[in-house]
């Protein structure tokens, strides 16, 4: 039970430091809509989607005038797309088309789930999915995509790099038109996690129920606000310490509003999901816990290490407050959707190169991230390999997700409106990967991965 102090404590989160549960996601499997005819597949995962998840809107709704507490997002995954078009067959736009209209009916904001696992290899299915991805981010408003390429215990499928590499480009090209915006719902993983309940990654993994409501939590504004009323020379392990407490308050929150929603869906309650989330909004962003911490502005030599106690102490906070955390619970760090991390990149403080350094020690990885149009595939790829690297070798979950602004050269800037943000063009390595990435073949699993 919360006591009088702890409710007020919260009521001030809300109210003064941008407190909220970022999204409440329903994962669904879709593994018995599978049908030897795809348009009778198609019909399934429509009827499936909008019984169990058509009172997820209001149902956060309701929970905010209950509580106070904004749910800012409510979204669905579904069982990776991949699976589907290998059982079912069929074109795999069929699908996204069906999902993106499900997601209209029941008022989400986003669908993920249109996603393939070939960290090891291509299934029947995989290549078909991964080929249409552009087109399929082209044609739809709220679908989101993602592939899985690497693993700590699989290695790096170096041919599903290369292939995502033009993916990319691709998606950023036919949207071209509307600020890129396929590239910016695409996201390519390494040791992707079955209840991510954050997109443009999520999807429902096949170790998990039939139906699950995970929730994610954000408080940026919150930690930043505690460590703004520390002394400068206050140590180190005190900061920590602070943001121990502050995530677990913060953890007993989102808690208490998955346990009710999932109840109120008559599915059961699966993570919590404690990401520092940024948004562009004043007071939201995880670039200015750093600068709370002593630095200067993020970039600065220390980032790296403030950014790792940072991430390490959520952790620590959020496991003590639920028996249910999972998801990637951490510090995010994309850019565009962060007002610091937007300044430091204008200034040219923060560099790609400094943030991939970042992403060895944060949540997930190279995020939101605006690079020139001009870019060749090869490059995209080759740092996509980088970053699957860093996720192998610390047996961790890393991420890329880029959008190549087609048209647009470095300093200039891409304005994606709402949550996703803006950024500028931020400049990479001008020397060629190609020889690398056209080998083709498997990065060997690494020695870390020989754990039983």
């Amino acid at each position: 039970m919360l006591e009088t102090r702890d409710i007020m404590e919260t009521i001030s989160m809300i109210r003064d430091n941008n407190l909220d549960i970022r999204t409440t996601t329903m994962g669904i499997s879709l593994l018995d809509c599978a049908d030897a005819d795809a348009d009778r597949s198609c019909t399934k995962i429509y009827d499936k989607i909008c019984r169990l998840a058509g009172d997820l809107v209001r149902t956060g709704e309701d929970i905010t005038k209950k509580y106070g507490i904004p749910v800012v997002n409510k979204r669905v995954s579904v069982t990776p797309v991949a699976m589907l078009a290998g059982m079912s067959g069929g074109d795999p736009v069929k699908y996204a088309r069906v999902l993106d209209r499900a997601a209209h009916e029941i008022g989400v904001d986003f669908i993920g789930g249109y996603s393939a696992l070939v960290h090891k290899g291509f299934n029947a299915g995989d290549l078909a999915l991964i080929d249409s991805i552009p087109q399929a981010m082209s044609e739809t408003e709220l679908v989101c995509s993602s592939v899985n390429i690497g693993s700590t215990r699989a290695g790096i499928n170096m041919d599903a790099v290369k292939l995502m590499g033009g993916k990319v480009l691709e998606a950023a090209e036919m949207t071209a038109d509307r600020q890129c915006i396929g590239a910016a719902r695409l996201v390519v993983f390494c040791n992707a996690v079955e209840d991510n309940p954050f997109m443009a990654g999520a999807f429902h993994g096949t170790g998990e129920a039939d139906a699950v409501l995970s929730v994610g939590v954000s408080g940026p504004g919150v930690v930043r606000s505690v460590l703004a009323g520390m002394p400068d020379d206050a140590p180190m392990d005190e900061v920590a310490e602070e943001i121990k407490r502050t995530a677990f308050k913060i953890t007993r929150v989102g808690r208490m509003v998955g346990s009710e929603a999932a109840s109120a869906l008559g599915v059961p309650f699966g993570i919590v999901d404690l990401s520092l989330a940024p948004t562009p909004a004043a007071g939201d962003s995880v670039a200015h816990i750093l600068e709370e911490i002593g630095l200067e502005q993020v970039g600065a030599h220390g980032t790296t290490a403030a950014l790792a106690m940072l991430n390490d102490a959520v952790k620590k906070g959020g496991v003590m407050a639920s028996s249910a955390v999972g998801g990637l619970s951490g510090a995010f760090i994309p850019v565009s959707e962060d007002a610091g991390m937007i300044d430091a990149a204008r200034a040219g403080t923060l560099s790609i190169e400094k943030l991939e350094a970042m992403t060895a020690v944060c949540s997930v990885g190279l995020d939101m991230i605006v690079i020139p149009g001009d870019t060749p595939a090869d490059v995209i790829a080759a740092i996509i390999a980088d970053e699957a690297a860093i996720g192998m070798i610390n047996s961790k979950t890393t991420a890329v997700r880029v959008i190549p602004a087609i048209g647009l050269k470095d300093g200039e800037e891409l304005d994606f409106g709402g949550l996703l943000g803006y950024g500028p063009v931020m400049k990479l390595r001008g020397k060629s990967p190609s020889v690398m990435i056209n080998r083709g073949g498997r990065i060997p699993a690494p020695l870390q991965s020989l754990k039983n």
